[in-house]
């Protein structure tokens, strides 16, 4: 029963914060006429204005908003793109926040940055020791082998957890210590506006919460096989 109520817990901790992130992205993505431009607009307006010219915007091909700090691209959602909500402004105002952190060496995203490439080769990796380690442990015979692939996996898990709790200060500053301010400073929204816009940033930022969460949670389960040997 415990475990139950424990494994309940921990899916209402993941999945809730998503649903109530989906929930106000939704509320505020309606169309605002006032807007002088799209969120693509927009953030070709904020880069320029930074002297980010080298930067481009272009659409999120079958990806979600995010800024590629290698490619030096700010990418929408084709919602986001060619929309003039609420919801386009703030996060096109958000990945350009992303793009001013890499324009002005800041050190957290720099490290995210080396770590997801890290985890992207240590988590298929570690995908691969967890489905050999059963044919090695009965070819060898040997459990010390098994524990070693296993511990070794594990290793790689944990990498992309560690991206996950990286992620969320970059992510918090990019809203709340640039975005915010460049919408603020330059009037390009009302006062009312600004606090949904808070609302849809820190929305956004609970989706890496909850990523992080779920990624702690996964590595806890691999935690307890190995407890269990």
């Amino acid at each position: 029963m415990h475990i139950v109520i424990l494994v309940l817990f921990g899916v209402l901790l993941v999945f809730g914060p998503q649903l109530w992130a989906r929930h106000v992205l939704k509320r505020y993505s309606i169309e605002q006429n006032h807007f002088p431009g799209t969120g693509g607009e927009l953030a070709r307006h904020l880069l320029d204005k930074q002297g980010l010219h080298n930067v481009y915007v272009e659409v999120a091909e079958g990806g979600g908003d995010h800024y590629d700090p290698l490619a030096k691209r700010v990418r929408l959602s084709s919602a986001n793109l060619k929309g003039k909500s609420l919801t386009a402004i703030a996060v096109a105002a958000h990945e350009v926040g992303h793009a001013i952190q890499d324009h002005t060496n800041y050190a957290p995203l720099k490290t995210r940055t080396h770590l997801v490439q890290v985890a992207q080769r240590t988590e298929k990796l570690a995908s691969i020791l967890m489905l050999v380690m059963p044919v090695v442990m009965l070819i060898s015979r040997s459990p010390t082998a098994g524990l070693v692939l296993f511990l070794a996996g594990l290793g790689g898990f944990a990498m992309s957890t560690l991206v996950h709790l990286v992620t969320l200060p970059v992510e918090w500053d990019a809203s709340f210590k640039r975005a915010l301010p460049l919408l603020r400073e330059g009037e390009y929204i009302s006062q009312q506006e600004q606090r949904a816009a808070r609302r849809i940033l820190k929305a956004c930022a609970l989706t890496y919460v909850a990523g992080s969460l779920a990624s702690l949670f996964n590595l806890w389960r691999w935690l307890a096989v190995l407890r269990r040997r």
